[in-house]
């Protein structure tokens, strides 16, 4: 895998848009100053007459968003996560959520990875946010293949969603020929019965380099790829309980309220077993190299080793 081709899924993002611009003519894409870094000004360089920078006013961009979508437009409101789904949560859930209207939220730069930017900006609560707004679906791809038909799947989906796209270049592991995105369902990207890892974003490929050390060990552990953290596929989620009886997740994310929160919704109501968390141990981050920090904080293959064999007796 450490030959594969590495794309940050914020760029996929903006490409998307722009290459469904002459499909969806009803697209209108919004940005908090920050085209450069979202990567919508790929999209405002395809469709400047559809493009609208809302300046540094995120909560502001959210109720114009709220205001297009009632007109019947799609609409993509792009910033920060740490602003997107922080700075402007009340006009989310008041504007969009409540009423239920078609926005896409693009929020870019989230968890750890951002780096350097440092404390301020790590988002990792904004999964736990959007989850606690009733009707949001939040989507978290692992790659530039997942991304792409993420952006086309929330077009085609009618109601709000919040779309989470990182920074780091992270590697391409799914073939783009092949692979099928479908909302609310998990996917099963290695067979195991010894344990179930069940990662998001990022650390989908993390999870998948430990599974091969794993295997290398004798360990077989079962890997799955949860993309779409609301609504949960539940059923993926049961039958890795029941045929492992543990549990492993992974999230560039805090433990609480993000995808291991919810996997351990699911796990404690229908079929109750083990699950141990890996993601940012309810602590502020700091600046430093992303790869570094992603390290620093457990986020990388080898914890997911340390933390499956801990969980095994091993």
């Amino acid at each position: 895998m450490a030959d594969m081709v590495k794309k940050a899924t914020r760029e996929s993002y903006g490409e998307a848009l722009a290459e469904l611009s002459s499909e969806f003519t009803d697209l209108i894409v919004l940005d908090a100053d920050l085209a450069a870094a979202t990567k919508t000004g790929i999209f405002k360089k395809a469709c400047p007459e559809r493009f609208i920078d809302c300046g540094i006013a995120e909560a502001n961009m959210m109720g114009v968003a709220a205001g297009i979508a009632s007109t019947g437009k799609k609409v993509f409101a792009s910033s920060f996560a740490m602003f997107a789904a922080g700075r402007a949560f009340e006009i989310v859930r008041n504007s969009i959520g409540y009423p239920h209207l078609n926005v896409k939220i693009g929020a870019t730069h989230a968890g750890i990875s951002v780096g350097e930017d440092g404390a301020t900006h790590q988002c990792n609560e904004d999964i736990a946010l959007m989850r606690s707004i009733p009707g949001m679906t939040i989507i978290n791809p692992a790659d530039d293949v997942e991304a792409k038909a993420a952006v086309r799947a929330a077009l085609e989906f009618e109601g709000p969603v919040y779309m989470r796209f990182g920074r780091l270049a992270v590697p391409v592991f799914n073939d783009k020929d092949t692979y099928k995105f479908e909302l609310g369902k998990g996917v099963t990207l290695r067979e195991g019965s010894d344990i179930a890892i069940i990662a998001t974003g990022l650390m989908v490929n993390e999870a998948l380099n430990a599974a091969d050390t794993l295997k290398a060990e004798g360990i077989n552990a079962r890997v799955i790829n949860i993309h779409t953290i609301k609504p949960i596929d539940r059923d993926i989620i049961i039958k890795a309980a029941k045929e492992t009886g543990m549990i492993v997740t992974a999230e560039e994310h805090s433990i609480i309220g993000g995808l291991g929160s919810a996997v351990a919704d699911v796990v404690t109501e229908e079929y109750p077993v083990p699950v141990h968390k890996i993601g940012v141990n309810d602590v502020f981050g700091h600046s430093g190299p992303a790869v570094d920090l992603l390290k620093e904080f457990g986020l990388s293959a080898d914890n997911i080793v340390a933390t499956v064999k801990k969980a095994l007796g091993k």
